[in-house]
């Protein structure tokens, strides 16, 4: 059986704006905690490295977000293009989450991606450190789900 990909615009080669358009498209994804639809927007044969877990096509990217998602509690992410050029992204982000024990976090990160001619990432290399945070310290206070747009980003928030 065939599997079609479906295009996932914007497409490269990317310009600022769309760069950036993509950037929050994936960050409303992730936002989501919907693996299966966010495992959607990567190749079938897509290449992972996250901290130190390498992934090798879709299915065990949703598997890894199934995972993800079920120990970080109270998920929420900003996302900011860094830099772009013909295929490739750059991105710095944070979340923010909680452990099973009610601990607070704050994970850094930067993501280097590859897309194909159809938009969908084949390549994604992620390294991230976590910090623990009180509660008070929080900046991501938005309801769970899609950042509102009103909400600062990470260089307005001085992350």
């Amino acid at each position: 059986m065939t599997t079609i990909q479906a295009s996932r615009p914007p497409l490269p080669p990317f310009t600022r704006e769309t760069a950036i358009q993509k950037v929050r498209l994936a960050e409303d994804g992730w936002n989501s905690r919907d693996a299966a639809k966010v495992a959607m927007a990567y190749s079938i044969d897509t290449h992972w490295r996250n901290r130190s877990e390498f992934i090798k096509g879709r299915e065990q990217a949703q598997r890894f977000l199934e995972r993800k998602w079920n120990k970080e509690h109270e998920y929420r992410l900003i996302k900011e293009l860094w830099a772009f050029d013909g295929n490739r992204i750059a991105v710095r982000y944070a979340y923010e989450w909680k452990d099973d024990s009610g601990n607070w976090f704050r994970s850094y990160g930067n993501e280097n991606w590859e897309f194909n001619p159809d938009g969908l990432m084949v390549n994604r290399y992620a390294s991230l450190n976590d910090v623990p945070i009180k509660e008070s310290e929080r900046l991501f206070h938005w309801p769970l789900g899609r950042r509102p747009d009103d909400h600062p980003g990470l260089s307005e928030l001085g992350l």
